[in-house]
């Protein structure tokens, strides 16, 4: 099947029941999108799928032939980091690291879809699960991102 994924056509030799992740981890090489419960509850597999979030690890990958995949690989550069990053950075949000390609890639979502964002807004949307429990830090970095003063 083909699929897109950050701007790109890519063929993929799979069953199309596979987990859109195991399809980006296994079969792409595409590792920073992380395995977390499998069950789309934790949001550590969290990628946009023509802008929406979606947990990576229930979604078959033939039900997204035909949309706009972005991973946490096209959210930024090391040379140009994403609004989002730089602010995760700023507001020291990462700890252990594991889900904050997943939280990132939520977070874009929400930003993507509106802008300014309220608590409320942010809390509605961010629904991925942290270990270390940053998530004052996740609002914050979010704010940041959308020039809202923290």
């Amino acid at each position: 099947m083909e699929l897109l994924i950050n701007g790109k056509t890519v063929s993929a030799d799979v069953e199309s029941e596979m987990p859109l992740l195991w399809v980006l981890r296994d079969v792409l090489n595409m590792t920073g999108t992380k395995f977390g419960c499998g069950i789309a509850a934790c949001g550590a597999c969290t990628v946009t799928v023509d802008g929406l979030a979606v947990r990576s690890c229930v979604v078959p990958a033939s039900s997204v032939v035909g949309k706009k995949i972005r991973t946490i690989e096209a959210l930024g550069t090391p040379e140009k980091i994403h609004p989002l990053q730089a602010a995760w950075i700023a507001e020291q949000v990462p700890q252990c690291g594991y889900c904050q390609s997943g939280m990132l890639m939520a977070a874009a979502a929400l930003l993507e879809k509106n802008p300014k964002p309220t608590d409320a807004d942010i809390d509605a949307a961010m629904t991925n699960i942290c270990r270390c429990g940053t998530y004052q830090r996740v609002r914050a970095a979010i704010k940041r991102a959308a020039g809202i003063k923290v």
